[in-house]
């Protein structure tokens, strides 16, 4: 065998030992003389890879004056777009309409105020009280008014202790736990100081005024240091007639991190003279008989006109300045959820008696009736009912939870909280009234007591800014068709005999 015929067969022996020509699969050969699975590659002999420009080739185009006026293009046109958006911004703000300003609020203008004149027939007393605090929370109040807890005798000046509180509705120790207690739950707490209470008159007699007046001075120093809230007293115009009157202000207006009320009383005045009372005693509440002694709707929607613009410092209240339950004067549930709604809506500060939330009233001859609690507890499957106790229960849920509906929504809604008034309609039985606040959702209220059948005919007078639409949206709606989101024709609005309407619209710019 020759050189040639070796080499040959070396390559012969190297290509059968190439792993990358055995077969994958079989033992056969591929078309070609290849075998089957075998892979061939081209390898190209001038491969051109792109390695982009050199530093010195990118500084020398750069340097042209082609790019160099592109640059200058670009730099324009983005400071031009900066400063146009700049612009559009500026023009947005100066042309929005601006807020107004939120008027100063105090806490009680904030949420409804709770008057528990006894505490025993509220819940044993003040340890009962404190333990009904959670209850009361719910109802979004802002603040307890108690008593008068001191003691005294009726028309006798020398037995009155305003320091020492009526064994029967606790002890100090108590009031300073309940005090705690409701300060944690942002409830604040007044004490009601009225002289002579169970008399026939609150200050005694006129000869006796600044003897009382002194130690009412003192009570308040001594009531507020254990950490009250505020005082309230009744017949605040013969307070304020007494020499001692200014140094009672001082002593509730003294430097503190919590502003502190001095609550006043006052009965059968007209609108104008509960004005004056709030403009010139130093009163920063004046609660009065006006919602109760006027029983019209043309009479009520005159003291609205004339006492809205002082909503800050009045308070409303049905039966409330004789500590009475609002029950008293509306006898049916669909008068109580009236007269809740009616309260809640109206220029000031609500103000009820323990047991409106679920339209207590007090029996024959019972100036203070017995709270009645657990009205949510249901009769016990299986065992006897009664239906007339039972469907008063439910009524009272009901009218509770009306209640606990209308404070929540007034203590959000700054129209309800602290908006302007208009009046809109009113009539010997039914009356109507607007409440807006700058660019906030506005109210009606709507309202008929009367027994018959009422179509309330709204009108505004001519107000800048403010303007009636042609329909509005319900709220809440007590012994109406009406439900809840249903659009109403604000054109022709017809109540039937106790019913109540709450409409709201947007403010639309």
């Amino acid at each position: 065998m020759n050189k040639d015929t070796e080499i040959d067969m070396k390559e012969v022996e190297l290509n059968e030992l190439d792993p990358e020509k055995q077969p994958m699969t079989g033992d056969g050969q591929a078309a070609g003389g290849e075998k089957n699975g075998s892979v061939k590659l081209k390898v190209p002999e001038d491969e051109v890879t792109f390695t982009g420009l050199s530093k010195e080739e990118l500084m020398k185009v750069a340097g042209t004056p082609g790019w160099v006026r592109t640059r200058w293009v670009l730099l324009v046109l983005f400071w031009l777009g900066w400063v146009g958006m700049l612009a559009g911004a500026i023009v947005i703000i100066v042309q929005a309409p601006r807020c107004k300003p939120i008027p100063e609020m105090n806490w009680w203008n904030e949420g409804p105020l709770y008057q528990i004149s006894d505490l025993k027939a509220f819940s044993d007393g003040l340890a009962g009280v404190e333990a009904k605090l959670e209850e009361v929370n719910q109802l979004k109040v802002k603040g307890l008014v108690l008593g008068p807890l001191h003691t005294v005798q009726a028309d006798q000046i020398h037995t009155l202790e305003l320091q020492a509180i009526d064994p029967d509705q606790g002890k100090e120790e108590a009031l300073v736990a309940l005090l705690e207690k409701a300060h944690k739950k942002g409830i604040s707490v007044v004490l009601d100081l009225t002289p002579n209470y169970m008399g026939t008159a609150a200050w005694f007699s006129s000869g006796d005024i600044g003897d009382v007046m002194e130690k009412v001075k003192a009570a308040a120093e001594h009531w507020l240091n254990l950490g009250v809230d505020g005082i309230k007293i009744s017949d605040v115009t013969v307070a304020a007639n007494s020499t001692e009157w200014s140094k009672l202000q001082a002593v509730v207006h003294s430097e503190d991190t919590k502003k502190r009320v001095l609550m006043g009383v006052v009965e059968n005045l007209p609108a104008a003279s509960v004005s004056q009372i709030a403009n010139t005693t130093g009163v920063d509440l004046v609660l009065s008989d006006l919602l109760h002694r006027k029983n019209g709707g043309v009479e009520r929607i005159e003291a609205m006109d004339t006492l809205h613009s002082q909503q800050r410092n009045l308070g409303w209240g049905l039966g409330a300045t004789q500590k009475d339950q609002l029950a008293k004067l509306a006898k049916t549930p669909s008068l109580i959820r009236l007269y809740q709604l009616l309260l809640f809506t109206m220029p000031g500060t609500p103000v009820f008696t323990y047991g409106d939330e679920i339209g207590l009233q007090a029996g024959q001859g019972e100036k203070y009736p017995k709270m009645v609690w657990d009205v949510e507890k249901e009769p016990v499957e299986g065992e006897a009912v009664d239906q007339a106790a039972e469907a008063e229960r439910k009524e009272r849920v009901a009218i509770r939870k009306w209640f606990k509906s209308l404070s929540d929504l007034r203590g959000k809604e700054r129209s309800l909280l602290h908006g302007d008034y208009y009046p809109l309609y009113s009539s010997p039985s039914s009356l109507s009234f607007l409440r807006v606040w700058d660019q906030s959702e506005r109210y009606i209220t709507a309202v008929n007591w009367g027994n018959a059948t009422e179509t309330l005919k709204l009108s505004l007078a001519p107000t800048e800014g403010v303007e009636l639409p042609t329909t509005a949206k319900v709220k809440l709606s007590a012994g109406t068709n009406s439900t809840a989101d249903e659009t109403v024709n604000l054109e022709d609005i017809t109540l039937g005999p106790g019913q109540a309407i709450l409409l709201q619209f947007p403010f639309t710019g």
